[in-house]
């Protein structure tokens, strides 16, 4: 009998570990709703309540997108400045 508890500890176990990764494994920009590649977002109003989806890359496309709509665009409060306008800057430089 303890050589049957063991295995069954064991497969629960070994279970256990592999739902923990695959749950780990997802991608979590996929998820969030301020995606950072994107400078623009939209919040679409509805009887059910508001969705955001940051998937425009500027305002006037955004525009086309929300014409109609009981909806706004807004500059992404998330987006990455710095490289959608080709300004990445580096470190300063410290001199010995």
């Amino acid at each position: 009998m303890r050589p049957i508890m063991n295995a069954i500890q064991l497969v629960a176990g070994l279970l256990g570990i592999g739902l923990l990764g695959i749950a780990l494994a997802g991608a979590p920009a996929a998820g969030q709703t301020y995606d950072p590649r994107y400078p623009v977002c939209i919040e679409v109003y509805t009887i059910d309540g508001s969705t955001i989806d940051c998937s425009f890359t500027s305002i006037a496309q955004c525009a086309a997108t929300a014409s109609g709509q009981s909806a706004q665009c807004y500059a992404n409060p998330y987006a990455a400045q710095g490289r959608q306008q080709g300004l990445a800057s580096s470190p300063p430089r410290r001199n010995r």
